[in-house]
């Protein structure tokens, strides 16, 4: 024991003074904190006060125009080849031309930029123009635009879950999907990247000879488990680095900036609602604030205590049984070349727990859902999108004790292939040569 000690503590500091760790242990929080911040800040900047033109030919759509926080339309009585100049000398954000057709109420326009025109800003023009158009031909029908405007209503769906001992909490489907699926991905991730880093550390230290002077002194049981649990911990420590230096990054941009980002979601929100819901119906939209509510009450109805604790669980789990496999790869050739004939069969059921992740969250409590959550090659990542979803405790505990018994049971085989692989050169190995190695 004192062995495996001593080379996981070598592993571990090791790997630990490495610069790419510490480089890695920097930019990934960076990174990370950049995928928040970035898109908040260039939005912040693209959301600035726009200037349309407006050409309008047919003078049916001009009044329908009203100006936002960020988007201001302005009359133009020129010619559009006079407008076309006007974008070109950064007058004007756009200029929309409305040309005069032989139809009563046209149904096209024309949106002119010196770039590709804002999403936002090109739904609500379409929106504008939609209620006029629509305005105009149930005028002459001779039906009243007001009826219909009315009877129009916004319905508002909150799911409650109920336990078995009848207590009622909020949920939200697409909550536990996004915390089901980001939960898997991140294992997904993190056991290719640290068993890789295994793999490519036992093969350097086969090739470099150095692995012939470590195993006179311990048994390569030995050495393989300090290995897999040295490079552990070495994920551990930068996973939970990264996620504190993230919120530190984070919560220190959202103090000095958080009047700028609320004020910019509140003009974005406006301009995006009234693209998408006439501004008649605004006041009737009560419902946005029930369904606000209802986010933050599923957010709190989270255990997350279970989802740290598992998501913990199967990292390690997860981890060690591949990691533990993707030694007995490395311990097999000589190059990481030659493992693609080995690593496809051993990655085939983490690839296939992603692929299947969309069946999983349509139908968490169906059988191959169970089935995929307690086999040990596809539950780290399948048990935790089901978690979200409520998973019986029966089902967590037999997921538990299959995976803990399939890393005994692919920690027992890659030590059979570990043990005579690692002193083998210059040889291709097939995997008849394996299962021999495994009948010794």
């Amino acid at each position: 024991m004192n062995k495996v000690l001593l080379i996981l503590k070598r592993e571990y500091l090791t790997r630990v003074k490495k610069k790419s760790f510490i480089v890695m242990t920097i930019l990934g929080p960076i990174l990370l904190a950049a995928l928040f911040i970035v898109p908040v800040y260039i939005a912040e900047m693209e959301g600035s006060n726009k200037v349309v033109g407006v050409i309008d030919e047919t003078n049916i759509f001009w009044q329908g125009f009203k100006n936002t926080d960020n988007i201001q339309f302005l009359k133009l009585d020129t010619d559009i080849e006079t407008a076309k100049k006007n974008i070109e000398n950064n007058d004007l954000y756009a200029v929309l031309y409305i040309p005069k057709t032989e139809l009563s109420v046209p149904q096209s326009a024309k949106l002119y930029s010196s770039g590709q025109p804002n999403i936002v800003v090109k739904g609500y023009i379409k929106n504008m123009m939609r209620k006029e158009v629509e305005a105009l031909k149930l005028q002459a029908s001779g039906v009243d635009p007001d009826i219909l405007k009315s009877i129009k209503t916004s319905i508002n769906l909150l799911t409650i879950k109920i336990n078995k001992a009848g207590e009622e909490k909020q949920s939200s489907t697409e909550l536990s999907m996004a915390i089901g699926f980001i939960g898997g991905f991140i294992i997904y991730i993190f056991i290719f990247m640290y068993g890789a880093l295994v793999m490519r550390g036992v093969i350097e230290e086969k090739v470099n000879r150095i692995v012939e002077v470590i195993v006179s002194s311990v048994k390569p049981f030995q050495l393989m488990m300090g290995k897999i649990v040295g490079v552990a911990l070495v994920g551990l420590t930068q996973f939970a680095l990264w996620v504190i230096f993230t919120l530190i990054i984070v919560s220190g941009f959202l103090s000095v900036y958080s009047t700028d980002i609320s004020k910019f979601k509140q003009s974005q929100l406006q301009m995006q609602t009234e693209s998408i819901v006439p501004m008649e119906d605004m006041s009737q939209d009560s419902n946005v604030n029930e369904s606000v509510i209802a986010v933050f009450e599923s957010i709190q109805s989270i255990n997350f205590p279970v989802m740290i604790g598992s998501f913990l669980f199967f990292f390690l789990g997860g981890y060690l049984l591949y990691a533990s496999l993707f030694a007995a790869i490395g311990a097999a050739v000589d190059s990481e070349t030659d493992t693609q004939q080995f690593m496809l069969p051993v990655t085939i059921p983490l690839i296939l727990s992603l692929a299947l992740a969309q069946v999983i969250i349509t139908n968490p409590d169906g059988p191959i859902a169970f089935w995929l959550s307690i086999i040990p090659l596809t539950s780290p990542i399948i048990m935790m999108i089901r978690i979200p979803f409520g998973v019986p405790f029966t089902d967590l505990f037999l997921s538990f004790t299959l995976l803990i018994l399939g890393f005994i049971g692919s920690t027992w085989i890659a030590a059979k292939i570990y043990r005579t692989g690692i002193l083998i050169y210059g040889k291709k190995i097939s995997y008849r040569e394996l299962w021999k190695w495994l009948r010794y």
